[in-house]
């Protein structure tokens, strides 16, 4: 059964940081590239940030680029999303999911594998 569990989220004020991590079980984790994905409220899911199999490869997009740092930790099947400076507009559940070898191209590999995801909170 596979599984992912997400957590670190919580409220954070406006510049504040936090550390996300994303625990996988049921799969050969260092076989698939990674992604961490938002969806604030009303809005559809967005992939953000990922990063390859060995975690040479990392991407991300412009509304976070400069800010996030995505890693990943294989004897851990462990992923993170290390956030700085966080701003009001990152308020939103975030959750990880397994993408293909092109780290450009988010597409969920498995679309009914999500863990329950944590929230992010950015007070201004």
């Amino acid at each position: 059964q596979v599984q992912l569990v997400e957590s670190g989220g919580g409220l954070v004020q406006a510049g504040g940081s936090l550390r996300l991590s994303c625990t996988v079980s049921g799969l050969d984790f260092d076989d698939y590239g990674m992604a961490w994905f938002r969806q604030a409220a009303g809005k559809e899911r967005e992939g953000i940030s990922s990063i390859s199999w060995s975690g040479t490869s990392t991407y991300y997009t412009d509304s976070v680029k400069g800010r996030f740092t995505i890693s990943r930790d294989n004897a851990k099947n462990t992923l993170y999303l290390q956030m700085n400076n966080l701003k009001p507009e990152d308020t939103a559940m975030y959750y990880c999911s397994f993408i293909g070898r092109d780290v450009r191209d988010m597409t969920p590999l498995f679309p009914r594998y999500w863990g329950q995801g944590t929230q992010v909170t950015v007070s201004s």
